[in-house]
C-alpha cells in the first residue's frame, strides 16, 4: 500500500471521541442498573500500558441514567489512536459488566425498556431531569458525540452551519436503534425520535456568527426551553467545554470502526472545502426523519444538488469530493473500504435487525457480545 501523504493542518485537526453504552442483564437483555459505585470500579486494576507514549487512555463515567456509561477518549490526531482507545475501554466496560451478569450493548437503545430508571446523582443530572419530567422514563438512549477541534470561534460557526445539510446523510449511514420495547420499531435509528422530543433538539439555524449563536441560546433559556447551554439537544452544536465542534447525530455504533467511520467523515467534511447549503431547518429536519426512519434505503436532501437523491448517491458525491481531505489524513482507505462494507453487511440497525430475525434474543445477544474487543 502506498505510504499516506503528509497530513494537512486542516485535515488533520484533532478529535475527541464520547461512547454511551447501557448495560443490559444478559439473559433478559433489559437494562440493568448499576449500585453505588460499581461503575466507578470499572478501571481499577487497569494498569495495562498504551501501545505508545502518544496514545491517550481515556475516561470512563457514569452516564444519565444508572444503567449507562459513558467513555471518553483523550484528545486524538490519528485513527490508530483513536481505535485503541476505544477498544481499550469497550474491553474495560464489557469485563466490568460480565462480573454483573449483565452485557455491554453497543445500540442506540435497549432492546426492551421497563421505564422509570434512576437518574445517576449529579446536580447536572438532578436539574435535566426535574426539567424533563416525564420524558426521562422513556429517555433510554446512547449516542455518539463526535467533536473536532477548532480554535478560532468565528470558524467553528461557520462549521456548524457547514454540517447542517449533511447531518441527515451522517445519520442514514449509521442508525443503529432499531428496537423499542421488544420490537422493531419500524426506524433505523429510534433514538433520533425519543431525542425528537427535547427542546433543541435535530437541526440547528444556519447561525450568522458566535454572536448571533451565543444570542439564540440565551433566548432558549430565558423562555426556559433548556436549563443552560450545555443542555442542548441540536445534532451540532459548539462544545462548551472544549474548543470544538460537536457533532451528536450519531447513535452509539456497533463496532469500534463504525465510530470510526462516522468521526473522519465528520473531520473531512469540516476540514473540506464544500459550500454551505442553504437549507432551511424544516427541510433538514425532514430529511433527517427520513433518514432515521429508512437509513441507507432513505432519500435525502443533496447538499451539493438542487433537490433530493438516495443516500447511496449522495455519499458517492461526497465520498468522491472528499478524497483528497481523508488522502492527506492517511484515512481514505480505511473510509472507502468501510463504506463499502456497509453497503454489503448494512448499518447497526441492520446487522442487529438481522440478528434478532435469525436467532431472536439468542441471536441479539450474541451479535451484542462479539462487537467487544478481546
Amino acid at each position: 500500500m502506498t505510504p499516506p501523504r503528509s497530513p494537512s493542518a486542516q485535515g488533520q485537526a484533532r478529535f475527541g471521541i464520547e461512547e454511551e453504552f447501557v448495560l443490559l442483564d444478559e439473559q433478559t437483555l433489559a437494562p440493568l442498573a448499576q449500585g453505588t459505585g460499581e461503575r466507578e470500579r470499572i478501571t481499577e486494576g487497569d494498569d495495562s500500558p498504551p501501545a505508545s507514549a502518544s496514545v491517550g487512555r481515556g475516561e470512563i463515567v457514569a452516564e444519565y441514567l444508572t444503567c449507562q456509561v459513558e467513555c471518553i477518549t483523550a484528545p486524538s490526531q490519528t485513527r490508530d489512536d483513536a481505535a485503541e482507545q476505544l477498544r481499550r475501554m469497550r474491553r474495560l466496560v464489557s469485563t466490568h459488566a460480565e462480573r454483573q451478569g449483565a452485557l455491554l450493548a453497543p445500540a442506540g437503545t435497549p432492546f426492551v425498556s421497563s421505564g422509570g430508571f434512576a437518574v445517576s446523582k449529579s446536580p447536572h443530572y438532578d436539574v435535566v431531569s426535574a426539567h424533563l419530567a416525564e420524558i426521562t422514563r422513556e429517555h433510554e438512549v446512547n449516542g455518539l458525540h463526535v467533536h473536532i477541534e477548532i480554535t478560532d470561534e468565528d470558524e467553528r460557526v461557520r462549521a456548524l452551519v457547514r454540517l447542517r445539510a449533511w447531518l441527515p446523510v451522517l445519520l442514514a449511514l449509521t442508525g443503529n436503534s432499531p428496537f423499542a420495547r421488544g420490537r422493531h420499531s419500524g426506524f433505523e435509528s429510534w433514538r433520533s425520535i425519543l431525542i425528537r422530543r427535547l427542546p433543541s433538539s435535530w437541526c440547528p439555524p444556519a447561525f450568522r456568527d458566535p454572536g448571533d449563536y451565543r444570542a439564540t441560546i440565551d433566548r432558549l433559556v430565558e423562555i426556559g426551553a433548556i436549563p443552560d447551554a450545555s443542555s442542548l439537544a441540536w445534532a451540532v452544536r459548539l462544545s462548551e467545554r472544549y474548543p470544538t465542534v460537536e457533532v451528536r447525530v450519531f447513535d452509539t455504533q456497533l463496532h469500534p470502526d463504525d465510530a470510526l467511520l462516522a468521526t473522519l467523515l465528520t473531520r473531512a467534511l469540516i476540514a473540506s472545502d464544500l459550500p454551505c447549503c442553504e437549507a432551511t431547518v424544516d427541510a433538514v429536519d425532514a430529511a433527517l426523519w427520513t433518514a432515521a426512519r429508512h437509513g441507507m434505503n432513505a432519500r435525502v436532501l443533496d447538499p451539493l444538488g438542487d433537490g433530493i437523491a438516495p443516500v447511496q448517491d449522495v455519499t458517492a458525491t461526497m465520498l468522491e469530493r472528499l478524497r483528497p481531505v481523508l488522502a492527506d489524513a492517511g484515512d481514505e482507505d480505511f473510509v472507502v473500504a468501510h463504506l463499502d462494507r456497509l453497503r454489503v453487511d448494512g448499518t447497526g440497525a441492520q446487522r442487529q435487525a438481522r440478528a434478532y430475525r435469525r436467532g431472536g434474543v439468542d441471536g441479539l445477544r450474541a451479535l451484542y457480545a462479539a462487537q467487544s474487543p478481546s
